[in-house]
């Protein structure tokens, strides 16, 4: 069984005729029938009914060419990997971000990244960080943006920035007026945080434990955005880290108040499994996030 005998196969089902499958293949008729008539005979069974008219796939042949062609994809990326070996950054990386951070980092980073490595694409997944871990350590994700503390023996990290919080208040709220606001305020309003999944607003209880010890009044959202505009309306408060009130976010119906110290923060930072080999795009990536120019946040040597 060879490589070129599984691309024959699945060019004859896609084609459903044998001479556009040899056609497509660049081999004459009678070398591509010879070669699937050898794999048939290897194999012990049909994997094409042959009909005057038409070619039909037999049912064990529909398992056969579907894994044919899993094997192939697989094949394919031997030349991915080799080509990564010559040129670390000409391959797309795949990063996992979390809904805190991806839409205020990203707007700046793209375009240092392409400085630092114009021919590395990003695909980028955003998620929770129980879900973008899963998907690190599976190999679905080069690696991930998250926030510290994060992983064991076999994750390596490499710190980012420091990112500070703020209070966001309606325009029209009694702290409008405010310089700055105690943590355990908080627990005196009605507070709109992410849902308990993002590590976010586990920080922000953290930094105000008052919240649940005195139960205090807290409603989750979906996305800070919407939480965002929830609070404009009216609604409650809530906390949002430094980058999500930068200029390009602001909203005249919206107040932004810093804390008094100690100031709650987090640490973003990049994380990716000890075997990757790709080092030369973690440092990549690494050096355009030290160049991103992102408002309110506090670079790492």
């Amino acid at each position: 069984m060879t490589l070129n005998e599984l691309r024959f196969i699945v060019a004859v089902a896609q084609e459903r005729n044998f001479r556009r499958a040899a056609e497509k293949s660049f081999i004459s008729q009678p070398a591509l029938s010879l070669a699937i008539q050898k794999l048939e005979e290897e194999l012990g069974l049909k994997i094409f009914e042959r009909g005057k008219s038409e070619v039909r796939v037999t049912p064990v042949g529909s398992a056969i060419i579907e894994q044919a062609q899993r094997v192939l994809e697989e094949a394919g990326h031997i030349r991915t990997i080799a080509a990564q070996g010559s040129n670390q950054l000409a391959a797309p990386l795949r990063v996992g971000i979390i809904h805190s951070v991806g839409p205020y980092l990203l707007p700046d980073l793209i375009p240092a990244l392409k400085k630092v490595a114009p021919q590395m694409a990003l695909e980028v997944e955003e998620n929770i960080t129980a879900n973008l871990d899963l998907l690190l350590r599976n190999g679905k994700l080069d690696v991930i943006v998250i926030a510290l503390p994060f992983g064991d023996a076999s994750i390596l990290t490499h710190p980012l920035y420091d990112e500070p919080f703020e209070v966001v208040v309606n325009a029209e709220h009694r702290w409008a007026d405010r310089r700055s606001i105690k943590a355990p305020e908080l627990a005196e309003e009605k507070v709109l945080l992410l849902d308990s999944g993002h590590c976010f607003s586990n920080q922000v209880a953290e930094a105000c434990p008052d919240l649940q010890r005195k139960g205090g009044d807290v409603q989750h959202g979906t996305s800070l955005e919407t939480i965002r505009n929830m609070v404009a309306s009216g609604l409650g408060i809530t906390v949002l880290p430094a980058s999500a009130n930068s200029a390009r976010y602001r909203n005249r119906l919206l107040k932004v108040i810093p804390f008094t110290r100690p100031i709650p923060s987090r640490r973003i930072a990049l994380a990716w499994r000890k075997s990757f080999a790709r080092t030369e795009a973690v440092q990549a990536l690494i050096q355009a996030v030290a160049q991103a120019k992102v408002a309110g946040i506090k670079h790492l040597a």
